[in-house]
């Protein structure tokens, strides 16, 4: 019987996790939980606020005994049901124990750390998930509540952090590690004994050279090309590379 696991986040990114879930087959997804804090929650029934990044997902009155009723939300993501918000998380560790956090990360990962935090200290579970069309090295270590994304490549003695996300086509190379919450983007490639900073954010198709480190808190912005180890935290873009913030 799998195990049944809570997506928390129902946005874009949280489409692609879906089917990541679904192709690895190891969890039953239960539902979806989306970010609308009580006090963003309207007087009267309407749109959730765009923060919740749901098409179509509704306020509604609860049914009697559900965990808050003053935000139970109403839609689907694929199919799967919006089964609360984040007010509703220590009801629902009680019920279910394995969540995965799928709100996207780009600029800031303060969400995904808050939801990683809050998970973490109400005593739930962050599995690792890992497609069947990705490659992870049996000497490498992945951190929980991190997701590994169709065709990434892990290789060997790489180290990931916790709650980071591996997205489509990455490539960890030997030795390389990540910091916590970190998003290593589509294609982008980390090559050898590289370092990432924690809650860092690596571009689409991005490329890192050998042996050079990135500091906690950097945005490199896709396609850009990293030659040499960066000194301070900031936004990069380019080939050559400026930083511009």
């Amino acid at each position: 019987m799998k195990e049944k696991l809570v997506l928390l986040g129902g946005g874009g990114h949280c489409k692609s996790c879906i089917d990541v879930i679904q192709e690895e087959g190891r969890f039953e997804i239960v539902g979806i939980v989306e970010g609308v804090p009580a006090s963003e929650v309207p007087a009267s029934a309407g749109m959730t606020s765009a923060s919740a990044n749901l098409a179509g997902a509704v306020v509604i009155p609860a049914k009697a005994g559900t965990a808050n009723p003053a935000t139970a939300v109403a839609g689907t993501v694929l199919g799967y049901p919006i089964i609360g918000t984040d007010d509703d998380l220590p009801e629902l560790v009680k019920k279910y124990r394995n969540f995965l956090i799928t709100v996207g990360q780009i600029s800031k990962p303060a969400v995904r750390i808050k939801l990683f935090e809050t998970i973490r200290s109400l005593g739930g579970h962050l599995p690792v998930i890992v497609s069947p069309h990705a490659y992870v090295s049996r000497s490498a270590l992945v951190g929980a509540g991190t997701i590994v994304m169709h065709n990434v490549v892990v290789n060997a003695e790489a180290q990931i952090g916790v709650n980071c996300i591996l997205n489509t086509g990455a490539l960890i190379e030997h030795e390389a590690v990540t910091g916590d919450h970190c998003h290593i983007s589509t294609y982008a490639i980390l090559n050898g004994q590289c370092t990432v900073g924690s809650r860092t954010f690596i571009g689409s198709r991005t490329v890192l050279a050998n042996n050079i480190s990135i500091p906690d808190d950097t945005l490199v912005s896709a396609g850009s090309v990293v030659l040499r180890t960066l000194e301070q935290p900031g936004t990069y873009i380019g080939n050559p590379l400026r930083k511009i913030r």
